[in-house]
């Protein structure tokens, strides 16, 4: 009798590693590429605006910050698994006028390619009321479903952050869930989260 055949467990659960998504992307107005270190002058500008980062995770930023999320926005390349992003500069006439993130969040398995992604945006405030943040994100949602396997895309904001809200519903994502004093804010209060979510037969619909 031959001996039976092992199979390798770990080697079968390993995902597949994603490739890196095709850039740049060029939309009407825009071209969305990879973040590079000489975008550091630009991306701090907006950044170190209180009212640019007033409803966002992190406070605005001063030299070190920014130095830790240039080091993190600049690596944002080629994501393949939950917690790892893609970061976009987005350029109009060769002037960098914001970034975006697709942060892969959860596998449907273990040996899945991450199928639910979340959504991110932050835009010099001289260049708002152009419907530059709509143009770019919606590229954005379209490389999402088109380049990785993505069953659901999300976007968390404050729900303060009537810009983004509006933002949120022209990309097609529908309000989900409102959760009450969630989110820990730097001056020791609680604050609120909205959720918009779109599902990939949605955009699929709309595309």
């Amino acid at each position: 009798m031959s001996a039976p055949i092992l199979t390798d467990v770990a080697t079968e659960l390993t995902p597949p590693v994603l490739p890196a998504p095709p850039l740049p992307i060029r939309t009407e107005r825009l071209v969305l590429r990879a973040v590079v270190p000489d975008d550091s002058a630009a991306i701090g500008a907006y950044c170190a605006d209180p009212e640019v980062t007033r409803y966002l995770p992190f406070p605005a930023l001063d030299a070190d910050g920014l130095a830790r999320r240039m080091e993190r926005l600049v690596a944002g390349t080629a994501p393949s698994a939950p917690e790892e992003m893609l970061a976009l500069a987005v350029e109009h006439e060769g002037v960098l006028v914001g970034d975006l993130m697709l942060r892969l969040t959860d596998r449907h398995g273990p040996a899945d390619p991450p199928a639910i992604a979340e959504l991110g945006w932050v835009f010099a405030p001289e260049y708002a009321g152009r419907g530059f943040a709509t143009e770019a994100a919606r590229a954005l949602v379209d490389l999402a479903f088109t380049h990785y396997p993505l069953h659901r895309l999300m976007a968390r904001l404050d729900p303060r952050n009537v810009t983004s809200a509006r933002l949120c519903e022209r990309l097609g994502m529908r309000h989900e869930a409102h959760t009450r004093q969630d989110f820990p804010e730097r001056d020791g209060t609680w604050s609120d989260t909205a959720v918009y979510g779109l599902l990939r037969p949605e955009w699929a619909a709309a595309f």
